[in-house]
């Protein structure tokens, strides 16, 4: 089997036929001449397929150990198409500590056509199976989770779900393919924002879907091409770009991490320190398990209020405070009044989504600077 390093660099590419060029050409186009009508050739109009995006989803599906994947225009795009597989009065189970924009996706606007959204912990594999009823078709979770890095079975929730005739999607994004292989360990679908860590420069939206099942692979191919959310073949050549890099850029953004969350776990105005890749992470023994390595995320409670962190996020000169995660450089984030402030209150209470909860995407740059950085503003 080929390393998954070599991988990155040679997944979807191949010289191209008219000219030899190494990397896949930027394939600009609405439409293809059809010789005969009727009988359109492999490509007949841009949002059905384009070569470019051709090259992207086989490297996608290469890196999940996939046989398809398909790309849309963003991560919540792709996370709609995925549910649009259910008819009206479905059920779904999702890991109650997911990203905002997902939960408002499900509560807000596909909640309106019949389908429901129960939130349950699924670190406790019982409550999963509770849970289920007579009316559950799907079971989707992230791991690690955002913004509070839990993690959850996938072996044990797949088997689960597949005892029951259940689809089981995780949202690969935090972990992504160099760290984690959802389909290895069971699952159906895998779902990535590739804004995150796939695109990993933060000049990108994107959103990928991957699985080896025939059945759902097929219409989740009709919904990206009735539905129309694609990306553009501009994104899908830097997506390809960035892929040939993510080996190295993951392995860096884990080295950072780790040295981070050790600096910080000794600090005393530092209440907490949650990173799976730390024995003090209660689910640790879970993430060697199923994880090679542990990403760039980390998540930290401050000893104090709002005003203490406001005061924290204005002395940093390398962290900067932003939306979203996964690029080269190093972002801070605060959940509760920014990527989670759709969550209902009740719900951001009960999961200690606090004032004094943030979360770090930590950068390549140099992991001394980085370390400084935080701790002269502590």
């Amino acid at each position: 089997m080929t390393d998954i390093a070599t991988t990155c660099v040679h997944a979807g590419a191949s010289a191209d036929k008219t000219t030899g060029a190494v990397i896949a050409p930027i394939y600009q186009t609405s439409t293809y001449v059809q010789k005969d009508p009727g009988e359109p050739p492999l490509y007949d109009y841009a949002r059905a397929g384009n070569p470019t995006r051709t090259s992207l989803e086989q490297a996608l599906a290469a890196l999940e150990g996939g046989k398809y994947a398909y790309t849309f225009a963003s991560g919540l795009a792709a996370v709609q198409a995925v549910i649009q597989l259910l008819d009206p009065q479905s059920q779904i189970l999702v890991c109650e500590d997911v990203y905002g924009g997902s939960g408002r996706l499900f509560t807000s606007i596909m909640g309106k056509y019949g389908l429901t959204f129960k939130f349950i912990d699924m670190r406790d594999p019982q409550q999963v199976r509770a849970a289920i009823s007579p009316t559950t078709r799907m079971i989707w979770f992230e791991t690690p989770t955002n913004p509070l890095l839990q993690l959850i079975d996938i072996k044990e929730i797949a088997a689960i779900a597949k005892d029951q005739q259940l689809i089981t999607v995780v949202d690969n994004t935090f972990a992504s393919p160099i760290f984690q292989l959802p389909l290895a360990h069971g699952a159906d679908i895998v779902v990535h924002s590739t804004t995150k860590y796939i695109g990993g420069h933060s000049d990108l939206i994107g959103g990928a879907v991957i699985t080896s099942d025939d059945q759902l692979a097929e219409k989740i191919k009709f919904f990206q091409f009735a539905g129309g959310a694609v990306n553009a073949p501009f994104e899908a050549f830097l997506l390809l770009r960035s892929i040939k890099t993510l080996w190295l850029r993951m392995k860096r953004h884990h080295d950072n991490a780790i040295q981070v969350a050790k600096a910080l776990e000794q600090h005393d105005r530092v209440q907490e320190v949650i990173y799976p890749g730390l024995p003090s992470h209660r689910q640790h023994v879970l993430a060697t398990k199923q994880m090679s390595g542990y990403s760039g995320i980390i998540s930290i409670r401050l000893h104090g209020d709002l005003a203490r962190v406001k005061s924290f996020f204005r002395k940093l000169q390398l962290f900067q405070l932003a939306e979203s995660l996964g690029g080269v450089e190093s972002l801070i984030n605060h959940p509760e009044t920014m990527t989670h402030a759709s969550v209902p209150v009740d719900r951001r209470r009960k999961l200690k989504i606090t004032s004094n909860l943030i979360r770090l995407s930590v950068g390549i740059e140099n992991a001394d600077d980085l370390i400084d950085d935080l701790l002269n503003a502590l």
